[in-house]
């Protein structure tokens, strides 16, 4: 590309955003240009930050008619480089923050109408103040962005009672990869009019086009919460204590998470403040929230695990006594992974595998790894109510983990064989990014990839959306 159009388009882009938000200079890109966990250090062209709709459309024109790859970013809280642009390359990097107003909350309809760069967190706010929750929740939820969330069809903690981000979507708007709008902000929970387009948006990553703005759909806030933090012999006592919950609770119960006794050790370690519930260690532990209107929830959740105290199912169990109780217990579970990254470096698996299978994956597994890298430290936690395990490697000895950075591949490979024997996925909810793009082809057949490719030549058939990233090149 001729060093001309590009000083033409970065000259473009300037008069559509103004000189203060598009940035060139070293040190302003490097913090856009490397990912949350310190992963990837790509380099950009520059960092565009569009304040409107229309703005973004004419960055786009712009970089379209330059040839110009674009990668969209929200608030760089990915895990596997999705957001992250490459070395080398004459990539624009385009930032969504400043697209952040809520647009409409419509009480009647339960829904609210958000743009991309909206914080989960500032979502969640202007729910509750109407009286309406948004269920999504992450514990990045402060700083991750709505139109990340959608791109990567975002789990978290309470898909067991509300499903996944694509779950809570009625209607998209979308800046295609040509710089056309399309306003499909519709806010029907039925509307049967041919392809439901918004699907093929949400988990694509930004390959197709740039999510702008979101219409949601809200349900009602609970009055009331009971939480409490059980200890167990295993993993398959967790299994069996989520089938009695959901037995005796029902729609009752609003979060079921599973958490290794590695994972908590390394929270009780690096997080100030953090304290074990529990004066004997356990195995592993689940964390257990029921969320309704009734009042009498907290004793329902003790009467039912005072119950399976007295038949050994679980060891002790701890309830929250008020809200910082609850929120002490919360940031155990939630704070394991900022735990994970200041104890170092991790080989980290984000599955998933039938709620019933996850206690054979743990087993069968770890005998694997055993095997090939002995004395590895397997830290497991996640979402065992929708059979989402976060599965990570790395060694207590710092220095040993040279051995798993040159064997990561090997590790990786006994993890997913076990997976995919089991029917799951090699990615639950962090998508596919830089890190899994290659691992695609090792589980999707060559039609569904041809599908796929199909998919993304129709919308962008110049590459130019978020190159590198989710589909492996063709003939892998």
């Amino acid at each position: 590309m001729e060093d001309g159009r590009i000083v033409s388009a970065l000259a473009r882009l300037r008069t559509v955003v103004g000189d203060s938000h598009l940035l060139t200079a070293a040190a302003d890109l490097a913090p856009y240009c490397t990912d949350w966990r310190g992963r990837y250090r790509g380099e950009a062209l520059c960092v565009v930050r569009p304040a409107t709709v229309d703005e973004l459309m004419q960055v786009v024109r712009v970089c379209h008619e330059a040839q110009l790859p674009m990668v969209p970013q929200g608030g760089n809280t990915g895990l596997c480089g999705g957001a992250a642009p490459h070395a080398g390359r004459y990539e624009v990097l385009v930032s969504l923050s400043r697209l952040n107003r809520i647009r409409v909350l419509d009480r009647d309809n339960a829904s609210i109408t958000v743009e991309a760069g909206c914080t989960l967190a500032a979502v969640q706010a202007a729910a509750r103040d109407a009286g309406l929750l948004f269920p999504l929740s992450l514990a990045s939820e402060g700083s991750c962005e709505i139109g990340g969330n959608l791109s990567t069809n975002a789990g978290g903690v309470h898909v067991l009672r509300h499903g996944n981000a694509r779950d809570q979507v009625l209607g998209l708007e979308v800046v295609l990869p040509d710089g056309r709008l399309w306003n499909g902000l519709r806010a029907l929970r039925k509307d049967n009019t041919g392809y439901d387009l918004k699907h093929l948006f949400i988990g694509a990553e930004g390959t197709l086009g740039f999510i702008t703005a979101a219409v949601l759909k809200l349900a009602p806030l609970p009055a009331n919460t009971a939480l409490a933090w059980v200890a167990l012999d295993g993993p398959q006592r967790g299994i069996d204590l989520l089938h009695v919950l959901q037995a005796q609770a029902g729609d009752l119960l609003n979060a079921f998470e599973l958490v290794g006794r590695e994972a908590l050790g390394m929270v009780l370690k690096h997080i100030p403040g953090a304290r074990d519930p529990f004066v004997d260690a356990a195995p592993w532990y689940a964390l257990v929230e029921l969320a309704g209107n009734d009042p009498t929830l907290e004793t329902k959740l003790g009467d039912m695990l005072a119950a399976l105290l007295e038949r050994g199912m679980v060891r002790d169990a701890v309830i929250a006594q008020d809200g910082a109780q609850a929120k002490a217990l919360w940031a155990l579970r939630e704070n394991i992974s900022e735990a994970q990254r200041i104890e170092g470096f991790s080989v980290k698996h984000d599955i998933s595998v039938p709620v019933g299978s996850i206690p054979h994956f743990i087993e069968a597994a770890g005998d694997k790894l055993a095997a090939v890298l002995p004395g590895v430290r397997v830290v497991v936690f996640g979402h065992a109510g929708d059979g989402n395990l976060h599965y990570n490697l790395s060694f207590t000895d710092a220095s040993d983990n040279a051995r798993l950075i040159a064997d990561a591949k090997v590790a990786s490979e006994q993890v997913y064989e076990t997976v995919i024997a089991l029917g799951g996925s090699i990615s639950a909810e962090h998508g596919i990014g830089q890190l899994k793009r290659d691992l695609l082809a090792t589980c999707k057949s060559a039609v569904e990839l041809d599908m796929m490719r199909a998919v993304k030549r129709a919308f962008d058939p110049y590459g130019l959306m978020n190159p590198g990233k989710v589909l492996p090149d063709a003939g892998q």
